[in-house]
């Protein structure tokens, strides 16, 4: 044992007693100073942690979702919060699982959830494990509830054609 571990140790809980007492007295919840108090609309006290915004909170505790590609044995991630709306995470789909090649090339502008992968529906599984047409929900919400994104085959009239024939 080093002879310098018990000071460290000594050092380090006095260090940190020293830090709840400036946060709050030990033992509660963390809360900023009462400077930083916000009244709601009821009246009710908030507070307010300077430098953070809601956005900031969703979008540090938004951990990446799993993209499923029906048919494929390996599934891809991706951090929802990297983007900003549908369109932008559409594009990513579509680098992911287009594989680069030309398949009916769309101009950036024209590309949304419905033609980002040719033949596909993209859907997502939420945190009651309900399966949901992604576009649903504003993007906001979509990234807070999002826990899994399934990519499914579009079925077309496929009964059809064979009563048919």
């Amino acid at each position: 044992m080093n002879a310098f571990e018990p000071q460290r140790q000594d050092s380090l809980k006095r260090r940190w007693q020293e830090r709840e007492q400036q946060i709050g007295g030990g033992g509660g919840a963390i809360t900023p100073p009462s400077s930083h108090l916000i009244k709601n609309p009821n009246g009710a006290s908030l507070h307010s942690f300077p430098g953070i915004l809601d956005d900031d909170l969703v979008s540090t505790m938004v951990p990446p979702v799993t993209v499923v590609l029906e048919g494929r044995s390996i599934c891809q991630r991706i951090s929802l919060q990297k983007h900003a709306s549908y369109q932008s995470l559409a594009k990513a789909l579509r680098q992911m699982f287009v594989d680069g090649s030309d398949v009916g090339a769309v101009n950036d502008k024209d590309l949304d959830l419905s033609n980002a992968v040719p033949g596909h529906v993209i859907a997502y599984e939420d945190m009651e494990n309900d399966l949901l047409l992604a576009g649903d929900l504003n993007w906001k919400d979509f990234v807070r509830v999002a826990k899994r994104i399934r990519i499914l085959p579009a079925k077309g009239n496929s009964r059809r054609g064979r009563r048919g024939a």
